[in-house]
């Protein structure tokens, strides 16, 4: 696993009456100017991809959460 968050990023995106697709959450971050598309978004999800200091950001601002909401309950592989 390249990200602890990825799992986070989907359940917060599919959440409950605020649920956005990844075209929808990619278009949001591109046009913040992070080159993140849907296949990449994808990939972050399913722990594939590492995510950048400034990406993780971008994707709280996205889904309107904080880091806090987003890292809630991650875990390193060896805890």
């Amino acid at each position: 696993m390249k990200n602890v968050v990825g799992p986070r990023v989907r359940a917060l995106r599919n959440r409950k009456g605020r649920k956005v697709t990844q075209e929808e959450l990619a278009a949001r971050l591109q046009a913040m100017g992070l080159r993140i598309n849907q296949a990449a978004l994808s990939k972050i999800e399913n722990g594939e991809r590492q995510v950048t200091d400034v990406e993780v950001l971008g994707i709280c601002r996205a889904l309107g959460v904080t880091t806090a909401e987003l890292f809630h309950g991650t875990r390193l592989a060896a805890e």
